[in-house]
Order: structure tokens, then C-alpha cells, then sequence
């Protein structure tokens, strides 16, 4: 008697039709998912997705709001992107976003006088040095011990958060601040210049700078082509001398240091100050940014512009009743068919007739 074994096996060379085709398909499927549940909520859907797309997009406010969402996710999806490039699952951008805040904040608080020439500069470095060396911690014990990166970034998110917490409610509460959690204004000169009469800020090139500097080093460099294929094979990147322990800790470090300068241009650029609730989940929404957009740095600039029409889209449809978790909702169905789609880029099921003895009658 002949029978079927089903396997999973990974493909050789996965369709590039399916590195475009599974994205796309992946947000059809999550809208088509937020439909059914806003109907079975008692809403239209088809009116809720235009007051989304046209409060996001179709106004001069809110296409300046969906770019200033986008800045923040285009340097934290930057960020975690190089870190999965190596199979190094940094989920601590938020903590490290939050760190670089603390540490911009400190020069700003500090030269509350200074120049912009030199305070622009000195908090970038800070923010990064911070983000960077927050990144550290979880890097060591991955290097040395084969610790997994996933609990010890995330769990140092929390930390991050209520660190900087503390300070707003704490030590550097503003007195003249109404009693609410958050710290003195900047002076001027630490304050990013912004577009015109918009919120956009110079964050903005920022992000684009950085994804060209990471498309050069992933694509034409030395250190970028061992970060490739450290991530794709690292029994081969071992093999052929590559210092896998260096690697390891360099990456997770330019990674958290990236998401450190989205903290600076979060507290320079917007606020003006630091305080609580700086982000309502940009290191965490990164995570889709990155895979959505296959860890291509160009790529990362467009989804980062789309997930921040999302935001935005979102806050505007309150005003019908929609609770705010809708856009989590949605963010959380687009991950989870972006990982599903993963699955079906990178392996098949394989089918093997085998007897029942075990002998394959092929």
C-alpha cells in the first residue's frame, strides 16, 4: 500500500514574482479581515476606509501628519531592518527610540542657551551613542552565550519607557508645566528646523540619508556582503572566517544607535521637549515596516509613508465611533500575514509517496 508524507522544505530560490506578490496580498487580506470585523462592529467599512484614506492623504494637514508619522518609522524601520538583515531579532527599537530621547533631551536641557550649530550635532550623537549602547546589553549575552535577543530587547523596552518616565514625573518635571508629565521647553537652538509652515522637520532627511548610507553597506560592502550572509547561512559565514561574534554585536549596536536618532528627531523636531507617551508604538510598528517592505531601505521610505497614513487615517475615523485599537488591530493583521506570507515565499510542502514499510516506490 502506497501512502503520501508531507514535508516542509525550504525552496531553493524563492519566486521573485512572490517577494512583490505576498506584500500586496498580505495588507489586501488584513483590510479585507478589519472589514469583517468593523461590520460585525456595526459599521460600514467602505465609509470608514475612505475617511481614513481621504483624513490621511487627501488634505494638505493630513498628508504634513502622514509624513511626520512616517519620519519616526522610516529611521526605526531602518534600524530593526539591519538587524534582521543577520537574523538578529532586535525587537528593542522602542526602548532604544525612548533612550536617544533621554539622552537629546539631557543636552538640551543642559545648554538650554546653546547654539544650534553645535547642539544639533551633540544631541544626534548622544541620542545614537544612548540608542546604540542600550542595544549593547542584549548584544553580549547574544555574542558570548547564544542568549536570545527577542526576551532581552523587549523586556529592556520597558525598562527604556519607564525610565523616561520617571524623569517627567520626576526630576526633570517642569514646574511651570500645569502638572502634566513633561520637561521644560527647549531653547532654540535645539529645536530641528522645520518645512515651511508644517510640522514637517529635518528628521525627514534624516531617514532618507540613512537608507541610502544602508543600501551602500548592505550592497557594496565588505561588512555588508558577512551581514548577508551571516543571514542566510551563518554555518557558511563561520566557515569561510567570518567573525560572527564581531558582526553580531557591531550590528545590534548601529541598529539600536539608528532607533536612538528616531528619539532625537521625536523630542527635537515635534515636541520640543520630552514626555510621557512620547511614542504611541513606533519601534514596535517598525517590525512590519521591515518585513513589509522585504528589508529593502528604499522600500522601508514608501511603507513607513503608508502604515503613517494608517496612524493618522485612524486618529481622524475616532470621531465615528472607532476605537483607536483599531489601528493596532490592523497593524497586528498586517504582521501576522507578512510572517504568513514569509512561510510561503521561503518554503513549500513536499509530498513523498512512500509504502508502508517505509520504501519510496518512486
Amino acid at each position: 500500500m502506497i501512502l503520501s508524507s508531507y514535508t516542509i522544505e525550504k525552496r531553493l530560490a524563492p519566486s521573485s514574482t512572490a517577494f512583490i506578490f505576498i506584500p500586496v496580498l498580505s495588507i489586501v487580506l488584513a483590510l479585507i479581515f478589519g472589514a469583517v470585523f468593523l461590520n460585525l462592529s456595526g459599521f460600514n467599512f467602505i465609509e470608514i476606509y475612505t475617511k481614513m484614506f481621504t483624513g490621511a492623504f487627501g488634505s494638505y494637514y493630513g498628508l504634513t501628519e502622514t509624513i511626520v508619522r512616517s519620519i519616526p518609522l522610516t529611521i526605526t524601520g531602518l534600524g530593526v531592518a539591519l538587524a534582521f538583515r543577520m537574523q538578529l531579532w532586535n525587537i528593542g527599537g522602542e526602548g532604544q527610540l525612548y533612550m536617544g530621547a533621554f539622552a537629546a533631551t539631557w543636552v538640551a536641557l543642559s545648554f538650554p542657551s546653546g547654539s544650534a550649530w553645535w547642539l544639533l550635532p551633540a544631541m544626534v550623537l548622544l541620542s545614537m551613542l544612548a540608542g546604540g549602547l542600550w542595544a549593547l546589553l542584549p548584544a553580549i549575552p547574544k555574542a558570548l552565550w547564544g542568549v536570545n535577543e527577542i526576551i532581552t530587547t523587549l523586556m529592556l523596552n520597558y525598562v527604556a519607557i519607564f525610565w523616561v518616565d520617571y524623569l517627567v514625573y520626576g526630576p526633570w518635571k517642569d514646574p511651570n508645566g500645569f502638572n502634566f508629565p513633561l520637561t521644560a521647553q527647549f531653547g532654540p537652538g535645539a529645536i530641528l528646523p522645520a518645512l515651511g509652515n508644517s510640522r514637517i522637520h529635518a528628521g525627514l532627511f534624516f531617514g532618507i540619508i540613512l537608507a541610502v548610507l544602508f543600501y551602500i553597506v548592505i550592497y557594496h560592502t565588505r561588512w555588508g556582503y558577512e551581514i548577508r550572509v551571516t543571514g542566510e547561512n551563518p554555518n557558511s559565514a563561520k566557515y569561510a572566517g567570518m567573525n560572527t561574534l564581531k558582526n553580531i554585536i557591531l550590528v545590534m549596536v548601529v541598529s539600536g544607535a539608528v532607533c536612538g536618532l528616531a528619539g532625537m528627531s521625536e523630542v527635537s523636531g515635534i515636541g520640543g521637549r520630552l514626555q510621557h507617551g512620547l511614542s504611541p508604538g513606533y519601534g514596535f510598528t517598525a517590525i512590519i515596516v521591515a518585513w513589509l517592505s522585504r528589508l529593502n531601505p528604499f522600500a522601508i521610505i514608501i511603507v513607513s509613508f503608508l502604515l503613517g497614513g494608517l496612524q493618522v487615517g485612524g486618529y481622524i475615523v475616532q470621531t465615528s465611533g472607532i476605537p483607536s485599537s483599531m489601528v493596532s488591530m490592523l497593524q497586528g493583521m498586517l504582521l501576522f500575514f507578512v510572517l504568513g506570507g514569509e512561510l510561503l515565499t521561503n518554503y513549500r510542502i513536499s509530498k513523498t509517496p512512500v509504502t508502508m514499510s517505509g520504501v519510496d516506490n518512486r
